[in-house]
């Protein structure tokens, strides 16, 4: 929203200048003179002016060509302003009446330097309600113009944005201005359509200036940010002062996908963001999101990070009616997924800025639970489904009955890989309690931990195996009956390992 304000500012700048010299009947040159004089001296900047064309009959015209400007000792950059084409007309009774008909800026060019330690004033501009004598532009027109923020590193790449068309009527320092505007969004990539209002302008406090209106976005490519993809569709309002701005807005991405892992889901949010126009940062009140049968609730910001390039976001997530499936498609690349169940989890989410994808970027710290699993590999479920059987001490004569299973813990993610502190799996007659990690893109896996089974370890078995048990059964007996059984699991997410850490089975003992 800012960037409207800054467009809308340099118009008024470059309408009033002009029409101090149109004003007052003097030949081309002398005008452009004046001209180059006036915008020196109240923005305080160096002026070059191309060209200057002036008629008054039948109608008042000034045309401007290659106007540009500049701070006072900055010549190592390019012009904060630099504008193509310019015109304002209007008739002699208009003037009178301190009225201009129509102002056109064609090829605006406005390059923010890094860390500009100084401010240009605008000229004719008062206090919003102040008292002095202005002009009021009838319709305003910005046709092809372009904001460009400087990094402060050399190599980086700049952020642009295209503004095809602006339009701004009944333009004076001391009320609210209207306009509307089609641009080019800088990242991620989409375009735009907004309408409103932004004024009156409060030149000792910019940032107390107001501003409202409504917007749509289009089209936005969301592999801008790495890692992740989709095509964004968002509309929503906003009003506040530019300092603060308080959204309301809504998204849709239809094929939301983490590049590389999962597959595509159709993700929906509904937030309340304050944005500072000064410096770009937001805060998150509240994000409602959902996609499949997963809703979350998220809080946060979006912060410029002293010492590094772009944005840090810091998310407070909670979700408390979620699935496994649905968070599964999204990262795991499979067919389908492979567990089910209820999930309910919050962690803390970081999300640094860089160049890594998204995954290595990201990290999370938070708690989770997960009720009712299936596993899809019917191996897999039919493993779970015996070791509760055995667990529970009974005969492989005995129907094997359908279970599902119970996770719990903690875990944080960092660089790509998952370590989990400690999670406690639990089935009918045994509960497994983990730790270890889990690497997602190679998708490998690395746990220890113990199984605690209702059932002595022979009785989890028949005949001679059964006999031979019953002599290690102290080596895994565990207070209050049952057996107590160190494990390890490695492997891979579709071929994992499991079996016994025969490390641990003495040193306990």
């Amino acid at each position: 929203m800012a960037l409207f304000a800054v467009i809308a500012i340099i118009g008024v700048v470059i309408t009033l200048a002009v029409l101090v010299v149109v004003a007052v009947p003097l030949s081309a040159d002398t005008a452009r003179k004046r001209l180059i004089s006036t915008l020196s001296e109240r923005l305080n900047g160096e002026v070059e002016l191309k060209e200057l064309d002036l008629s008054v009959f039948p109608r008042v015209k000034a045309e401007g060509r290659g106007l540009s400007i500049r701070y006072r000792g900055q010549s190592d950059l390019p012009p904060l302003i630099a504008v193509a084409r310019f015109s304002a007309e209007g008739s002699l009774m208009g003037l009178f009446r301190r009225h201009i008909a129509r102002v056109t800026v064609e090829g605006l060019d406005i390059e923010i330097p890094p860390d500009r330690g100084q401010d240009m004033e605008m000229p004719g501009m008062p206090e919003g309600g102040g008292g002095a004598p202005r002009f009021v532009v009838d319709e305003l027109m910005a046709i092809d113009a372009k904001l460009a923020i400087i990094p402060r590193d050399p190599d980086a790449v700049q952020r642009v944005w295209a503004i095809h068309r602006l339009r701004m009527t009944s333009v004076a320092s001391d009320q609210a201005i209207p306009f509307e505007a089609t641009l080019t969004n800088a990242v991620p990539p989409g375009e735009i359509e907004t309408r409103g209002s932004f004024g009156p302008w409060q030149r000792r406090r910019p940032g107390l200036t107001p501003i409202n209106g409504a917007f749509t976005f289009d089209h936005a490519d969301l592999s801008a940010f790495k890692g992740i993809s989709g095509m964004l569709a968002a509309h929503g309002t906003f009003e506040g002062a530019i300092e603060r701005i308080d959204i309301h807005g809504q998204t849709e991405t239809p094929e939301f996908a983490v590049r590389g892992a999962g597959h595509p889901v159709p993700l929906r949010t509904t937030y309340h963001a304050i944005v500072d126009g000064t410096n770009g940062n937001t805060i998150l009140e509240r994000v409602d999101g959902s996609f499949l049968q997963t809703s979350l609730v998220a809080k946060g910001a979006v912060v410029k990070t002293s010492g590094q390039k772009g944005r840090t976001v810091t998310l407070d997530i909670n979700m408390e009616q979620a699935r496994l499936e649905d968070i599964l498609r999204l990262v795991v690349d499979a067919p389908d997924p492979p567990m089910k169940g209820a999930l309910v989890l919050s962690t803390k989410f970081e999300l640094p800025p860089g160049e890594q994808d998204v995954v290595k970027r990201l990290k999370l710290d938070g708690r989770f639970a997960i009720v009712g699993t299936r596993f899809k590999n019917a191996e897999v479920q039919k493993k779970i489904n015996e070791l509760s059987h055995r667990s529970r001490g009974k005969s492989p004569e005995e129907p094997t009955e359908r279970v599902s299973s119970h996770f719990a813990g903690t875990f944080r993610l960092n660089r790509g890989t998952v370590a989990i502190h400690k999670v406690t799996f639990d089935v009918p007659g045994a509960v497994v309690e983990l730790a270890g990690t889990y690497a997602l893109l190679p998708e490998t896996i690395d746990f220890k931990g113990t199984a605690l089974l209702d059932a002595k370890l022979s009785e989890t078995t028949t005949g001679i195996k059964r006999l031979m048990l019953k002599l290690v059964d102290p080596f895994f007996r565990r207070e209050g009956g049952g057996s107590s059984i160190p494990v390890r699991i490695t492997g891979t997410r579709n071929n994992p390992s499991f079996g016994l850490d025969k490390s641990r089975i003495f040193k306990r003992n």
